[in-house]
């Protein structure tokens, strides 16, 4: 692209420097961004033209992701071949002489050419021969869209660099689980192995056995594994012996996950670089959890025991590529092994940054040494049997612990040890909006989040309820918040717009769900009041029980706090102004925990508070950007460049 405009720029290269060509430009985006909507593609248009370039169509072919995408490039593509006319249309097509099949192949999707037909491809034709895309059947399907991956290596093979180009997928019965548990729906409170079996084709001979190594372009067939498969499953889950439970992560999922920048630790773990700790490294500013709580982002671990999860949440950043269930049900690692890898890979991580511009060589040194770690990289962490022991191993290593869990679970949380701080997601008021927004597997899910809102109560160390906002989905039930917040009486309250990933077959979301920050800020002020009016029509203070405390505009993110537990006087100057106090005395933590671990000493989140300093205070005008760093922005010519910290209204995290 610079190359191009380079030319056009270029008064040597002159107006027809590109006059022999014919053209055709589209571009994916979104329609959110109004005059910057497929910015990238009217620039190269504009550069085509300048250079004497004939354009085929009279205009930019604009792919809106709140549309049907497909669809539409399908039309555009027919004008372009219509403009090409009949040789230009063999030339761009599947080449002459090709059969009808093949033209076919290319009409519908843009298929290879070489024999590939509609039902191959996973497309038909409408009755004026136009093609349309096979739509998903109601109820359990199990096929994929087709993808061609070249197959190379069996399982346990060794993974050599030369595998990055071109990775060995082996067709597993696990990932035939994983697509029937995505297919399962919460009216059936059977157990995994009970619904597998139900889910599973009747008739093996539909499917085939699936064995050994597999093209992807015929998982059409083998999609729908056998009941043999199946109930090879189910007495592996049966089984009392560990080893012979299949693993979680299966080399399919292990090549998505990696090519995403996914370390895999074991058999159900993972470690990846959080881009907060990218840019601390650099002194560009730090994520939500320093501004609120006082972590260092470069010294910061974002880690999973398990990637595997009980819900289908329509915002997922993973699309759902990862595993699914409502059991244990997979080989279980070592938590010390976990920790150990996990720390490691991290290590490694951080240390590919030694040398890089911009990065500071005294916090580079110090990220060597991990102090935190957000177990909520992806999945369900508090499905690991053994979760307690894995937080001790943290713990051990002097590593504060932020757990994360999306409130399906309650018994492993009425059996959690302490942990640093401890969050449930709430991501939705109402038992008809969870099911919408969170899309769980569990048939009972209402009663085990309620349950979980009760075992969060017990708990004695910090305790939050994340709000993950999704406008027309979950931001018009602020009584429903305010009732759920008198259930679980949560220490902090964390308000932040959804993050748009992407829309994909698993989620339908656009920008155009993605709240600003004042409406972040709105919302979190209307639960402050409407729970303050409830608080005080029971006698409780007028001011109510939670505040605005702190934001980090950046993240579109705030906190509420209960001002009975954090606002308040250092412990050393009784007496003195009270003051928000959201930060973490980590040190002190660790010792409490330790003292715990040795005869049982209880503590709560009032032992090891620490002051919020003045910049993350709700209302100062840094709006929870570090005054330490310096904020980065593009310019035009897509240089990074310092600029004076003005509070962002962007929706992105």
């Amino acid at each position: 692209f610079d190359g191009l405009r380079d030319m056009a720029n270029d008064f040597r290269v002159g107006s027809g420097g590109m006059s022999g060509t014919r053209f055709a430009v589209y571009g994916l985006g979104s329609s959110e961004y109004e005059s910057n909507w497929c910015r990238a593609a009217v620039d190269i248009d504009s550069a085509f033209r300048s250079l004497g370039s004939q354009s085929l169509l009279s205009a930019v072919g604009k792919g809106d992701d709140s549309t049907d995408i497909q669809g539409h490039f399908r039309e555009w593509r027919k004008s372009v071949l219509s403009a090409l006319g009949a040789g230009g249309s063999q030339a761009a097509g599947s080449g002459g002489g090709k059969s009808t099949s093949s033209s076919q192949a290319t009409e519908c999707c843009g298929g290879s050419g070489e024999g590939t037909t509609s039902q191959d491809c996973g497309c038909s034709a409408s009755g004026d021969g136009s093609p349309t895309r096979k739509k998903r059947a109601e109820g359990p399907v199990h096929k994929v869209k087709p993808k061609r991956i070249k197959v190379q290596r069996p399982v346990g093979g060794k993974r050599g660099a030369a595998d990055a180009a071109t990775e060995a997928v082996v067709r597993m019965p696990e990932d035939m689980v994983n697509e029937l548990m995505l297919d399962i729906t919460v009216d059936s409170d059977a157990s995994d192995t009970e619904s597998l079996k139900e889910a599973a084709p009747q008739s093996a001979s539909a499917a085939g056995e699936v064995e050994g190594m597999v093209d992807l372009e015929d998982l059409g067939s083998t999609m729908a594994a056998s009941s043999a498969h199946v109930n090879s499953i189910s007495r592996s889950l049966a089984s009392t012996d560990p080893a012979s439970r299949p693993e979680m992560v299966t080399p399919l999922q292990r090549q998505s996950l990696t090519k995403e920048g996914y370390k895999i630790i074991g058999s159900h773990s993972a470690v990846k670089l959080c881009r907060w700790t990218k840019h601390q490294l650099r002194g560009r500013g730090g994520c939500y959890k320093h501004t609120f709580y006082g972590i260092t982002s470069y010294q910061c671990m974002e880690a999973t025991p398990s990637l595997a999860c009980a819900n289908k949440c329509v915002f997922c950043w993973r699309h759902h590529k990862n595993p699914v269930g409502r059991e244990w049900r997979w080989r279980t690692d070592e938590p010390a092994a976990i920790v150990a890898e996990g720390v490691d890979k991290h290590v490694k991580m951080i240390h590919e940054f030694k040398g890089a511009k911009g990065v500071k060589p005294e916090r580079l040194a110090e990220a060597y040494t991990v102090r935190h770690c957000a177990l909520s990289l992806v999945g369900e962490p508090i499905m690991y049997p053994r979760i307690n022991e894995l937080i001790r191993e943290l713990h051990k290593r002097r590593i504060s612990s932020f757990l994360v869990t999306n409130a399906q679970f309650p018994d492993q949380i009425r059996n959690l040890e302490p942990v640093t701080q401890l969050y449930v997601s709430i991501d939705a008021a109402t038992k008809d909006s969870l099911k919408a927004v969170d899309r769980p597997l569990f048939k009972d899910f209402w009663e085990r989040f309620l349950e979980c809102l009760r075992q969060l109560r017990e708990k004695q160390q910090r305790t939050v309820y994340r709000l993950t906002l999704v406008k027309s989905w979950n931001m018009e039930e602020v009584d429903q918040y305010v009732k759920l917040l008198e259930i679980g009486q949560p220490d902090l309250i964390e308000i932040k717009a959804v993050t748009y990933c992407g829309t994909s077959d698993a989620s339908s979301l656009t920008m155009s769900n993605v709240p600003w920050h004042h409406e972040v800020l709105a919302f979190a002020q209307a639960i402050a009041d409407r729970h303050a009016k409830s608080v005080a029509a029971l006698g409780g203070p007028a001011e109510g029980r939670y505040g605005i405390a702190t934001e980090h505009a950046h993240s579109c993110c705030v906190l509420l706090a209960r001002r009975d537990i954090y606002f308040s006087s250092p412990d050393d100057q009784p007496g003195a102004e009270p003051r928000w106090r959201t930060w973490i005395n980590y040190d002190r933590f660790h010792e409490l925990v330790d003292q715990y671990y040795q005869d049982g000493t209880r503590f709560t989140s009032a032992d090891y508070l620490a002051d919020t300093p003045s910049w993350a205070i709700y209302g100062a005008e840094e709006r929870g950007f570090d005054p330490a760093e310096v904020r980065f922005r593009k310019n035009r010519k897509g240089e990074k460049v310092p600029l004076e910290y003005k509070a962002s209204e962007s929706g992105c995290g």
